[in-house]
Order: C-alpha cells, then sequence, then structure tokens
C-alpha cells in the first residue's frame, strides 16, 4: 500500500482484527454484487468505500422514480439510467481507486456462471425466488461464499451461506424451489426506507469479514429484523441432508 491508501483505510488498519493485512486482502478481493437497488446501493458504497479491489455490480433494471426513497447510490439526475451504471458512478466518486464494472444485462445462465467464478464474495441483492435460487446453485458449483439478504415492509434478514464448507447449508435448505413461500415485493407491499440500508450494511459487514477472515460470520445463522420494534432474532441453520441442491437429493 502507498502512503495514500495507508491514510483512507487507517480506521480499519488501526483494527488488530483487519490491520495492514487485512485491508492488503481488501484491496485485492474481488466481490460480486447481483442487484443494485434498495439491498444493492449501501453495498456497494460501502464495498467501495472500504477499499474492496474489484467490484462487479449486476442489474439489468433502470432507475425509476419509486426508487429514489430508498436506493440510496441512485440521485435524481439518475432517473432512466441503468441502475448497475448509476451506482458504479456513485460507488466511484466514494473511491476512484476501486475498479468498478457494472454489467447491465440479466445475471443467468452461463453469464452468472462466468461471474461468480470470477468474484471471491458473492452478495445476492436480488428480489426474487428465481434469481436468488440460481445464484445459490452458482455459488454451490464454484464453491464461493454467499452472502444473501432481503428486506420487505418492516422486516429483514441476513445471512451467509459459505459454500466453501460441506457442512453448510445453502440457501435452498432455508427456502426450497419447490415451497409456496409468497414472494413478496416491494412493489406490491411497501418497504421501509432505512430498513434496507441496514440489511445491506450488514450484508457489506460479512462481506469484509468473509474476504479478510475476521470475527464470526453469519453462516449456519439467518438474523431477522423487525425495523418497527428494531427487535433482532437469530436462528440456526442446518445444512438439509435430502437438499436436492447442495446434497445431490442424498437423503
Amino acid at each position: 500500500m502507498n502512503d495514500q491508501e495507508l491514510l483512507r483505510y487507517s480506521r480499519h488498519i488501526l483494527l488488530n482484527e483487519i490491520g495492514v493485512e487485512g485491508q492488503a486482502k481488501l484491496l485485492a478481493a474481488h466481490a460480486l454484487v447481483v442487484g443494485c437497488g434498495g439491498l444493492g446501493s449501501p453495498i456497494a458504497l460501502y464495498l467501495a468505500a472500504a477499499g474492496v479491489g474489484r467490484i462487479t455490480l449486476c442489474d439489468n433494471d433502470q432507475v425509476d422514480l419509486t426508487n429514489l426513497q430508498r436506493q440510496i447510490a441512485h440521485p435524481t439526475a439518475a432517473l432512466g439510467m441503468n441502475k448497475a451504471e448509476s451506482a458504479a458512478q456513485s460507488a466511484r466518486a466514494i473511491n476512484p481507486a476501486v475498479h468498478i464494472t457494472a454489467v447491465t444485462q440479466r445475471a443467468a445462465g452461463d453469464l452468472l456462471n462466468t461471474l461468480v467464478a470470477s468474484a471471491d464474495v458473492v452478495l445476492d441483492a436480488s428480489d426474487n425466488f428465481a434469481t436468488r435460487h440460481a445464484i445459490n446453485r452458482a455459488c454451490i458449483a464454484q464453491k464461493k461464499p454467499l452472502v444473501s439478504g432481503a428486506a420487505v415492509r418492516f422486516d429483514g434478514q441476513v445471512s451467509v451461506f459459505d459454500l466453501r464448507s460441506e457442512n453448510a447449508p445453502c440457501y435452498h435448505c432455508l427456502f426450497p424451489e419447490s415451497s409456496e413461500a409468497d414472494e413478496m415485493r416491494c412493489a406490491e407491499n411497501g418497504v421501509f426506507a432505512p430498513l434496507v440500508g441496514i440489511i445491506g450494511s450488514t450484508q457489506a459487514a460479512e462481506a469484509i469479514k468473509l474476504i479478510v477472515g475476521c470475527g464470526e460470520t453469519l453462516s449456519g445463522q439467518l438474523l431477522l429484523l423487525n425495523s418497527l420494534t428494531m427487535e433482532w432474532r437469530s436462528v440456526r441453520l442446518k445444512r438439509d441432508p435430502g437438499c436436492a441442491v447442495c446434497a445431490g437429493g442424498r437423503t
């Protein structure tokens, strides 16, 4: 690190759990963020500010007026602009030294697999089960740690699926793809603006810990937040030995 980097990241370097070695790991890391809306906005900004050296932002949607109530990476001037490009501009303004790539097409199929394979950590900030399950499958195939978050109305959740470990549960263990779980969308149910900031920032924190190798992550835990009462609950997760995705259907 040069003198400018030592000064910029000095408050991280002062932390014994991070230090110069941990900050160097961040500068050398590559994070993939799928979704640049309510959750992806704080994720992108905090990862850039923290000095994650390479960040790939994926979103094929455009900035809409209804997004501006909570999607803090997008200024009013970005209306009609692709969200990945808008978030990339905002993140570069915070830290020009970070290399940020905007992918403006939907992350799916071979593209998703390629993006996941090149990343050190994957952050799921999408808003639908189909994308979440596709990301989960790609992370299992490539053995990449996955930081998952969701927020709707006043309720949020965060978990880490560290798919480098054979005993770790995956997203499908928690929410089987064949389940009839209701998919609640912000456009239909509303969302409390600061909630996505809390959940997205928590995802960014988990990703940074995974890269540095410090503290304890949320692997094997589901963290739930009721922002009306500001109460957090933690639920332990175990791998489903019969999971059709991470266990190949073995019972």
